[in-house]
């Protein structure tokens, strides 16, 4: 049976409110929902013991661990840490990225009912990112913290946060921190079964940091009912999920809720293998990827739109790359942003090309503070960038905008109870009906049929005013323009609040540039070749032929010199931009943007 026979098709209600606000939800039945995801741990371990549920690289191969092998070491760790006197109240900050050992340590918290907090591992590495570092651990006040290698954690480490705080490592080196096997030894005279026991559905076991790109990072409050409940709805939306179990071999980070939660709770919640890519989609270290790839076949595979777009080349020229990565797939899922339709439309004909059919290439829509999955595009589709409709036991409320646009509002068990320590933050996040304000902004595809699902339309808070009055959508037209000059560019900020005219900042793919021969001389922050402006100003020239009015015609570009700086607030660890911090930091630049005649700007 085929991914293509196994979907469920969009079964949406739809209601309409007299001031014209929508209220949408499915008319599936959500199903039994776990209480723990311990409970999966316990299930798969006694119905499949030897199947692989954790795996990482070693050497030539994959350290492989089972679980019953996962469930051992998982309740030893938590008896280590309930002797040492941890619990609700004391939580765990896990400062390294992917791997067996921060799978463990997670779960074992979990298991006991001690949240774990990751966090980005560049806050660590990096040092001009140690302030977000500081800021984490002051708002969290860990009592112990994890670390795979100490040796590259040193600087972090050393910093007067961590003060009384005990570092584990599973390589600590000379460093003086604890082993992470001696937590594997597990604590006498712990009761782990009490402890387990004791964890509720309401337990808050993981604080999840938010990206920060419109303030501080806030620690998300995730519990045990927000992450099995959200897998239910999954379930239910996906049944191929429950046919057999699933297999990926993913990058995405844990720190993140799409990587952490989403997809390492699909496996455990359905008896899958989750095999640990240590490569990502970025130059030097997308060949491990490829590498990986080509030594397991997965049934669904994760990433983001960039990602996918390596990955199509790369296949182009690798026959078994190919076919290890299509032969079995059920589902290709992207999110984080849409996916360029030729991007989509390469992999369908790759897909057919390999096997004769396409797998479900789908989507989502969520955020860190709804665990994350809340809508999702169930169906085939032809089309990229649709987000879908409610998934089941979710309400989605949908206050109207102008042009057609909704704001959306959401409820259901996978809805936060609120921001860590932040009781004002948590009541600016509801309205006065308990619906999560998310500040997206989405259309129908079809008006009038709801099962065609939504297409996401930015963030609200993006949007601003020309001097005219015109409100110009930046979210969805940062979108469109990315998709117009294709791979010239890997981000760009849309401008004009309060001016006359929409311009745009290009960050360059400068792989992408150099293999096109395009020669380009920085000039004070940007880069200035008449042909590259030339190349931008026919792409969006072309765009502008087709556009009618002022709210998305781009008048002005200009190619930044400079990468987003992390350290300098402008980059977020997701990878996202903040725009404001980007427009503040380069002030000059945008200057320069609007100025009557500049060399490095293209006028369109």
């Amino acid at each position: 049976m085929t991914a293509l026979s196994r979907y469920r098709p969009h079964n949406v209600l739809r209601e309409q409110r007299a001031d014209g606000t929508i209220l949408l939800r499915s008319g599936d039945a959500l199903g039994p929902v776990a209480d723990r995801t311990g409970d999966w741990l316990h299930q798969w371990a006694e119905a499949a013991p030897e199947r692989v549920f954790l795996a990482e690289r070693s050497g030539p191969g994959w350290r492989e661990l089972s679980y019953r092998t996962v469930l051992q070491k998982v309740r030893a760790v938590a008896a280590a840490l309930l002797g040492r006197g941890l619990g609700p109240q004391t939580p765990i900050m896990i400062l390294s990225g992917n791997g067996a050992d921060h799978g463990i340590l997670s779960l074992a918290g979990q298991y006991a009912g001690i949240p774990v907090v990751p966090v980005a591992e560049q806050y660590a590495l990096i040092p001009g990112a140690h302030g977000r570092l500081r800021h984490a651990m002051e708002l969290i006040g860990p009592k112990l913290a994890y670390t795979v290698d100490a040796g590259p954690y040193g600087e972090a480490l050393a910093l007067d946060v961590f003060e009384g705080v005990e570092i584990v490592s599973s390589r600590p080196g000379r460093s003086g921190a604890t082993p992470f096997s001696d937590l594997l030894k597990g604590a006498g005279g712990v009761d782990v079964e009490a402890a387990f026991a004791a964890v509720t559905p309401e337990s808050v076991v993981k604080i999840l940091m938010t990206s920060g790109s419109t303030s501080s990072p806030k620690g998300v409050m995730t519990t045990q009912r927000m992450m099995c409940a959200n897998q239910a709805m999954l379930a239910e939306s996906l049944p191929f999920l429950r046919d057999r179990p699933p297999r990926i071999v993913d990058w995405l980070p844990w720190n993140h809720v799409f990587g952490g939660s989403h997809n390492f709770n699909m496996m455990l919640a359905n008896g899958g293998s989750l095999y640990i890519d240590d490569g990502k989609p970025v130059k030097g270290l997308f060949g491990r990827t490829v590498e990986n790839l080509g030594l397991i076949s997965g049934t669904a595979l994760f990433n983001v739109p960039v990602g996918f777009s390596m990955m199509l080349e790369a296949m182009r020229k690798d026959d078994h790359l190919r076919k290890m990565v299509l032969s079995d797939l059920d589902m290709l899922f992207y999110a984080g942003a849409s996916l360029p339709q030729e991007v989509w439309s390469g992999f369908e004909q790759m897909a057919m090309e390999t096997r004769g059919e396409v797998p479900l290439m789908t989507s989502s829509w969520g955020l860190t503070e709804t665990a994350p999955a809340t809508m999702i595009q169930q169906e085939p589709t032809e089309r990229s960038g649709v987000v879908g409709v409610p998934m089941a036991g979710v309400t989605v409320k949908l206050v109207p905008e102008e042009d057609a646009r909704f704001e959306v509002r959401v409820k259901g068990p996978n809805i936060m109870p609120g921001y860590f320590r932040a009781p004002e933050k948590t009541a600016e996040a509801f309205d006065d009906e308990g619906f999560f304000i998310t500040g997206d902004a989405m259309s129908f595809v079809a008006p009038d049929d709801a099962n065609m699902g939504m297409r996401f339309e930015g963030r609200i808070s993006e949007d601003f005013k020309l001097t005219s009055g015109t409100w110009v959508r930046a979210g969805q037209l940062r979108l469109e323009v990315l998709a117009c000059l294709g791979p010239l560019a890997s981000d760009l900020v849309i401008t004009g609040a309060d001016r006359d005219e929409i311009g745009v900042m290009i960050f360059p793919d400068l792989a992408a540039l150099e293999v096109a021969g395009y020669e380009t001389a920085e000039q004070e922050g940007a880069l200035q070749d008449p042909k590259l402006l030339a190349a931008i100003h026919r792409c969006l020239a072309e765009r502008a032929r087709a556009m009618s009015g002022s709210s998305s015609r781009i008048a002005r570009a200009m190619v930044l010199a400079e990468p987003p700086s992390m350290p300098e607030g402008e980059m977020t660890a997701k990878g996202n931009l903040n725009f404001r911090k980007v427009l503040s930091r380069r002030a000059e630049l945008l200057e320069r943007l609007y100025a009557p005649q500049d060399p490095c700007v293209a006028r369109i």
